[in-house]
């Protein structure tokens, strides 16, 4: 129990100071929080979600935590110039786990959407935070969300009212910036409500070469008829580690689109759970992992098929350089009653090299006789037939290569919906396969 003591003791000696720097709603739920996390303590690999990923580990070392909210010297619009082009997203900030306010340019929000700190929003709104706030992320169930519930002060929140449709893409731009090594614990609500449409885009980057240690619970409401596109993209560095838990509910006739995207990182946990609750609902759920050295990458994916008529797709993949490691653990959960699913499950995963390792666990678990699902999992090589038929046409091998995990990944980059992201990531997965640097012209925080 030596990594959850120092949080305990943490939260014991700095429990006023972090009240006060919180608001009313979130504090309410701290004390239930910190008990759920002393009994549970950090799960062990015994547990059969988190078997991939060594908890204790990854929580043990000292990180350094801004519970005064003391204000971090950058100003993002300076320092970030990676702009999709011809995206014209309605561009906003997070530093480390809070909304950035200060010197905000402008963002012309179409009426009915609103985009603000979680922490602001709460003090305004408390009725509204607190029909939304902790009813997904369980504390009881999980000491991750128990840990960021239990210390998280501010976040984010976009809210998408009813029947409004967001012309634009909203873009959030997740900054880790510190002298000291440092532990961030965000949190994010999004609520679609009824007949609405948003797409989001989250980008994750890193402004100093220390070690962070970043908690994400993020919890996801899509109303009846309502349509969400929520696609994350991580672009961070060998020190980073990433624990990001997602909650999403599904209301009747709904469309929700998640796509995640791992191109430079650390270590990444990242849990995904999907509730379709209403009939019709629909899912799908795209990932692709690109890891080399010693990049640990732990994807696990629950879709509980709650009511009848709904849908879900689901593919991921992943390919692993030198010595990192993957994981992929998907369960669809269909329970009775649900009748007339439809669900399929891929993965497919290449280790480039013999040192490269994958852990694959795709799982169906069915409560209901009128249904089709399908689940399957690959783990292979690069082919060797088509690496000597493109060789024998003048394409040096390491050209051959990167051709085709390329293609490989390719069907996953092919399901983004956003043009402009599509093929700005059709770049970057280019740039990364040859081992070049993704800094943009401008930019100063892809290192």
């Amino acid at each position: 129990m030596q990594s959850e003591q120092q949080y305990i003791e943490l939260y014991r000696s700095q429990r006023a100071l972090i009240h006060q720097h919180g608001a009313a709603v979130m504090n309410a739920l701290r004390d239930a929080a910190a008990d759920d996390f002393q009994r549970l303590g950090f799960p062990s690999r015994k547990v059969e979600r988190y078997r991939y990923t060594d908890m204790q580990t990854l929580f043990a070392p000292d990180y350094g935590l801004n519970l005064r909210r003391l204000d971090i010297p950058v100003n993002p619009y300076e320092a970030f110039r990676c702009d999709v082009p011809n995206l014209s997203t309605q561009l906003f900030f997070v530093i480390n786990d809070a909304f950035h306010g200060a010197s905000q340019p402008k963002n012309i929000l179409p009426e009915g959407v609103e985009v603000a700190s979680l922490k602001a929003y709460a003090k305004d709104h408390p009725d509204f935070v607190a029909a939304h706030y902790g009813q997904l992320a369980q504390c009881a169930d999980d000491a991750v969300t128990a840990l960021n519930t239990m210390l998280t002060q501010d976040g984010l929140l976009i809210h998408v009212k009813r029947g409004v449709k967001a012309d634009k893409a909203i873009q959030v731009i997740n900054i880790l910036r510190s002298d000291v090594a440092l532990m961030a614990n965000r949190r994010v609500l999004i609520i679609v409500d009824e007949d609405a449409e948003a797409t989001l885009l989250f980008c994750d980057h890193a402004a100093d070469d220390l070690p962070f240690l970043t908690t994400q619970v993020v919890e996801v409401f899509v109303g009846e008829r309502a349509s969400l596109q929520l696609y994350c993209l991580e672009e961070t560095h060998y020190r980073n580690t990433r624990v990001s838990n997602v909650f999403v509910d599904q209301q009747a006739q709904s469309l929700f689109h998640h796509g995640n995207i791992i191109l430079h990182n650390g270590t990444s946990r990242n849990r995904l759970d999907v509730m379709l609750r209403g009939e019709g609902a629909s899912c799908i759920l795209n990932g692709c992992v690109i890891a080399d050295k010693e990049q640990h990458v732990d994807n696990n994916t629950l879709i509980d098929h709650i009511a009848s008529h709904c849908t879900s797709n689901e593919l991921y993949k992943y390919v692993l350089d030198e010595k990192a490691v993957g994981a992929f653990a998907g369960k669809v959960l269909v329970r009775p009653g649900a009748q007339q699913t439809e669900s399929q499950e891929t993965n497919q995963n290449l280790c480039v090299t013999p040192d490269a390792r994958m852990f694959t666990q795709p799982m169906l678990e069915i409560y209901a006789d009128d249904v089709k699902c399908s689940h399957g999992s690959t783990v292979g090589q690069l082919n060797e037939a088509a690496l000597f038929y493109m060789r024998q046409r003048g394409i040096s091998l390491r050209e051959a290569k990167t051709l085709l995990q390329q293609a490989f990944v390719g069907e996953v980059i092919e399901q983004i919906a956003l043009v402009p992201l599509r093929d700005r990531l059709r770049y970057l997965v280019e740039k990364r396969f040859r081992g070049e640097l993704n800094k943009c012209e401008g930019c100063k925080l892809c290192k």
